[in-house]
């Protein structure tokens, strides 16, 4: 664990590299990962209330309602106690943000700008593990075995937001409604945009951006692109 405390979220449309990076501040800096999409399909298992809520939002990929969202984001927050944090996917619109502000102050927030027709380009090659969230990349991140999960040797599938018809319009919409968070965090002048198409060409900069904030763990892991 780290032995600062450091409060902490990544921003960065689908296909940006957020589980990549997300993954390796965790090796690099000990910082706890939340991404809320995991914890929504974890809390989707075991509470059959919020699977009645979330269940028909997730199996489409569109955005679970805010108030769900956050609460469960928030409840978990709560439960973390002196940790160093990262959170991955929250706040995901200015409702969370506001929300998430009156009870937290981040110190950084990361943004990840990766052109268009990149992000395009690695959601059409996605394939993923649903009951895990594992994802594989078809060009630079696949699977051992082709369409088998390396972990539980399930089949993978491609979700239907990832395929071609969805994704132009996945992209429009995550631009639409994050716009108003990142001005949020643009204004309090802890905004840190990273712009690029290459997450190993990106990652050096975090690097630097995350050693002056906090001591890095004694830890060179490579980890796979997602």
């Amino acid at each position: 664990m780290a032995s600062k405390i450091l409060r902490a979220a990544i921003l960065g449309a689908p296909g940006s590299g957020k589980g990549t990076i997300s993954e390796r501040i965790t090796k690099c800096f000990g910082l706890k990962h939340l991404s809320s999409g995991d914890f929504l399909r974890s809390s989707v298992r075991s509470d059959p209330e919020i699977e009645l809520l979330a269940k028909r939002y997730l199996e489409r990929g569109y955005l679970v309602p805010d108030h769900v969202t956050t609460h469960l984001m928030l409840e978990k927050l709560k439960s973390m106690g002196n940790q160093s944090w990262l959170l991955d996917g929250f706040p995901h619109t200015l409702a969370q943000a506001e929300a998430l502000n009156g009870i937290y102050q981040l110190d950084l927030v990361i943004h990840l700008n990766v052109p268009f027709e990149t992000l395009k380009e690695r959601l059409r090659a996605r394939w993923v593990h649903l009951s895990s969230g594992r994802v594989y990349n078809m060009t630079f991140n696949p699977p051992l075995l082709r369409g088998i999960d390396d972990i539980t040797g399930d089949i993978l599938i491609q979700r239907d937001d990832d395929k071609l018809e969805v994704v132009a319009f996945r992209l429009r919409q995550y631009k639409d409604i994050t716009k108003p968070v990142i001005d949020l965090y643009r204004t309090k002048g802890i905004l840190h945009t990273f712009s690029g198409t290459e997450t190993d060409k990106i990652w050096p900069y975090i690097h630097s951006l995350l050693s002056a904030r906090i001591p890095a763990l004694n830890i060179d892991a490579p980890i796979r692109q997602s």
